[in-house]
Parts: C-alpha cells; structure tokens; sequence
C-alpha cells in the first residue's frame, strides 16, 4: 500500500496517477477520513495529558486535605477517562476503515512508464528470433487441434471429471511439461535462485500482502465457503501464483543488508477463476483454471530495485532464448499495469498457430507467458518486509518484484506451434531432450476406447 504520509504530501501526484491508471478510487474521501482520524488522535493526546495533569493534583489535595476539591477532581478525572476512551474508540473505528480503504489505491506507476489507458497503448521494446525462423509447414495446426490429433492434450475427458477450463496432459505432453518445469529450474539455479517448495493454500492475510485481496477475491478458488462471504485473516484460498506465499514467507520480518538480493524460485500449480472471453482465445490451454508456473521472486534494497528489474527481465528471458522461441517485450502503459506494480514488462511468445489481427506481420498470435514487475514498497508494507540497512541503522522497507520464469501452458502452445512438422509431429527443442531421455520428435500415441474407434489415422 502506499505511505499515508506521501498521500498527505502528493495528493496531486497520487491523483493523476489513478486518472492515468483509469482507476476509480475517491482519494478525497479517503485523506478526509485520515484528517479525521488525526484530529482525534491529538484530541485523545490533549485528554490524556489533561488527565495526567489532574491525577497529579490528586495527589496534593490529598495531602493538603482539600477534601471537596479531591471529589471534583476525581469526578473530572471520571468524565476524562469516558471522553479519552470514546475518543480512542471512534479513532480505531477510523484507523479501521483508513486501512481498508487504503486497499484500494493501487500503486503509483513509475516515471518512465508510457501514458495510456488500453494495451494498444503498450509500447513494444524489442523482438528476439524472428531474424532466424525455423521452416514451418504451409498450415501450421493450432496447438488445441494438433494436441487432440496427437492425444497429448484431453481437454473433453478434464471437463468430465473437473469441468471446463482444465485439462489432462498425456504421454508426451505430459512428460514434456515435466521437462519444461526442470529445464526451466535448471536455467533459474543457475543464475541464482534459491529454491523453495511452497505450500499451495494460502491466508487471506498473503493474499492482502500481495495485491490479490480485496480487489481480486472474484478471480481466486476460495477453500471452505463462497468467494461472497465475508472472509478472515486465516481463510485459505488455493494459490493463483507462487508470488503470494514466496513474498510473503518474510512477512513482519526484518532481513538484513548482507541477506539482498535474495533470489527465490518455485514451481506450483495455479488456480484462477478468470478465464477469458469465449471463442478463440479460450480454446485449448492459452486461458485456463489451473495452470502450472515457475515463479521468480526477489527482495532487494530499494536504489537497486530499477536495475534488479532489468536483470530480472534478462534472466525470465533466457528460458525462451534457450528453447529457441521467438518473442517480443512489451514496456506495459499505466492502464495496463496491475494493481501492485509500478513497473512490467510483459514476454509475449509467438504462437504461428492462429491468425490474430494484432499477431506480427508473420502471422499467429502473441501469448503472455511473462510479466517481470516492481513493485517498490508498495507490497512490502502490506506484507511488513523490511530491512536494516545497517546493523545500528532503522529498518525500512525493502522492494519486492517477481517474474514468471515462464507459465507453463502458453510455453507448450509455442512448442507445439512452432516445433511442428509438415508430418503432423513436434521436433522437441534441443535444450529440452536430456529431460525427455533423448527423445527428439513427439510422435502421438494411440487413442483408446470406443471414441477412437473409426476416427481415422493421422495424416
């Protein structure tokens, strides 16, 4: 969340940042309610100090046997201690709702980002691998009908035993997605990163920390009730990113300088109820309910944080480098940022498989497998992380940014798309066959039961 003191101080900046963000939050309203609040505070410390000065004259008449001035004093003592604590509870009720309402201000975009309220206001960096495409066929099969074609992808049994939105990988599909995870923590280790294996339900209190709650509660599995219900600090909800137990694995702790950059990395399963809009884009695993991630999360000193996303961008990158994938750099406008992050940049993968208007001059469509953000403190006050910078020095509050290192399902797609042969097969990139116990070309396997029978042989 942002600092009410910055809020107090840069009401104007904080303004036009929500008007370039298109966000619908009532900043006055919400620095009234801290004016409000203040008031009371000072009002609360000029009744306790009134108190105080009158328990003291207590004591003398006591002494001095001023009896019938005793008993006012007491008496006003009395009123005193009604009014401090009427006082004192109208400010926590206050304290309460500033902080609930603070929820709502997402973060200020930095400086540098672009100006704009749609992602055709996004602004393209730079493109990789298109100087030196690989031969494909003269139709490229999109990955939901080559995956059926080949039975590594079954979407129609997943709606059976989950419902739509889900779906089984089979055989080489699914012996490729556990080769992409490896590969993929292969690549991150090797730059740094710590492993962790997080736990997949995670406390509405991660949840808070990290962005997802209050704005976001739609979109997520919640365990033990309906996402309408009001919920509480220890309400679990299944993992929509590891983002959220990796930032908030520090939660209310204190690092130290010596300790940043630390570097951490996990692979989960992920759950998000938002799926996209019919059609195209829904067909296959480009937008689906459960999805397997690998996840970068670092903690750094805030005058490192800018040049720590430029190296965090550089190594999300390097998955898609060493499988020889073609993708661009999208810098994100301020309309298109998410609610925490000051800065993304966005990894689209170019999937040839289906023709979009906004897809390059070489046809297919770009797919987001990656988005590496700061977010400044704006995650670690929710969260509490903080720092010493040095040992004698205050703790202050360090930065946190992420990055997917990549989303599994879109890396898939690209691979079918782009791997495959004029045959109907998919060559297996060469940075993936160790994994796959040498195996260099995905042939298909054989369907089974009645529903195979009369559909036919691939071409």
């Amino acid at each position: 969340m942002l600092d009410r003191t910055y809020l107090r101080e840069n009401p104007d900046e904080v303004r036009d940042a929500l008007e370039n963000r298109g966000a619908d939050v009532d900043l006055d309203e919400i620095l009234e309610i801290d004016e409000r609040w203040r008031e009371l505070k000072a009002r609360g410390d000029d009744l306790r100090h009134d108190r105080n000065e009158i328990t003291q004259q207590i004591g003398k008449l006591v002494a001095e046997g001023k009896d019938d001035e005793r008993e006012e004093a007491i008496e006003r003592s009395r009123e005193l201690k009604d009014e401090i604590e009427a006082v004192e509870a109208e400010a926590d009720e206050l304290h309460d709702e500033l902080q609930e309402r603070l929820l709502e201000v997402p973060n200020v975009p930095h400086e540098s980002v672009p100006l704009g309220l749609e992602e055709r206001h996004n602004v393209e960096d730079r493109r990789w691998g298109f100087d030196d495409l690989r031969e494909l066929p003269d139709d490229v099969v999109p990955h939901y009908e080559l995956g059926e074609d080949l039975d590594v992808i079954d979407e129609e049994r997943a709606a059976k035993t989950t419902g739509s939105g889900f779906y089984f990988l089979k055989g080489d599909g699914a012996r490729l997605e556990h080769a992409l995870v490896q590969f993929m923590m292969d690549v991150h280790r090797e730059q740094g990163y710590v492993d962790l294996f997080p736990p997949i339900p995670v406390k509405s209190a991660s949840m808070r920390g990290t962005g997802q709650l209050p704005k976001f509660a739609d979109d997520a599995y919640r365990l033990g009730a309906s996402n309408d219900d009001p919920y509480e600090e220890e309400d679990l909800w299944l993992c929509p990113t590891a983002e959220v137990p990796v930032t908030n694995m520090y939660a209310n702790e204190i690092l130290l300088k010596d300790d940043l950059p630390l570097k951490h990395q996990a692979y989960t399963p992920n759950f998000r109820r938002e799926a996209g809009e019919h059609g195209t884009e829904t067909r296959g695993i480009v937008r689906v309910h459960q999805f397997n991630k690998v996840e970068l999360v670092n903690f750094v000193e805030p005058e490192e944080s800018y040049d720590r996303l430029e190296g965090l961008l550089d190594e999300a990158e390097a998955v898609l480098r060493r499988l020889g994938l073609p993708y661009r750099i999208l810098e994100l406008c301020t309309g298109d940022l998410t609610f925490a992050s000051a800065k993304t940049y966005d990894i689209e993968v170019w999937a040839p498989g289906d023709d979009f208007e906004d897809g390059p001059e070489e046809g297919g469509r770009w797919l987001e497998v990656s988005s590496a953000s700061n977010f400044e403190d704006y995650q670690a006050r929710r969260s509490g992380l903080r720092y010493r910078p040095e040992r004698h020095e205050s703790a202050e509050y360090l930065h946190t940014l992420n990055a997917s290192g990549l989303a599994l399902p879109r890396v898939m797609v690209a691979i079918l798309e782009y791997y495959q042969n004029e045959d109907g097969t998919v060559t297996i990139p060469e940075a993936l066959r160790p994994y796959m116990g040498g195996k260099e070309v995905i042939e298909g396997h054989e369907k089974v039961g009645e529903a195979a029978l009369g559909a036919g042989e691939r071409e």
